[in-house]
């Protein structure tokens, strides 16, 4: 079961996010937008590639994306129901 550091730890060195630790990206926190960690389109894209390769979970419907990369736990959930 893939737990919510596990994916921050990709997270950070995939997007290359090398001025935030771990602890700084709370479960609940938003990816995407001024509240979060202010990622962007190409981050998505790039989300997708990481979580293919890393934890073997293709994003099957691109429609799902903005449920399925909202926060850590929306997005580990989504990895740990599809493995």
């Amino acid at each position: 079961m893939i737990t919510t550091a596990d994916l921050k730890v990709k997270l950070i060195d995939g997007l290359g996010l090398e001025d935030i630790e771990v602890d700084e990206i709370g479960d609940d926190m938003a990816l995407f937008g001024d509240d979060g960690l202010g990622l962007d389109s190409v981050d998505a894209i790039e989300i997708t590639l990481i979580v293919e390769k890393e934890f073997g979970v293709k994003i099957k419907d691109a429609g799902e994306e903005s449920g399925v990369f909202s926060t850590p736990n929306t997005l580990v959930a989504y990895i740990n129901e599809n493995k």
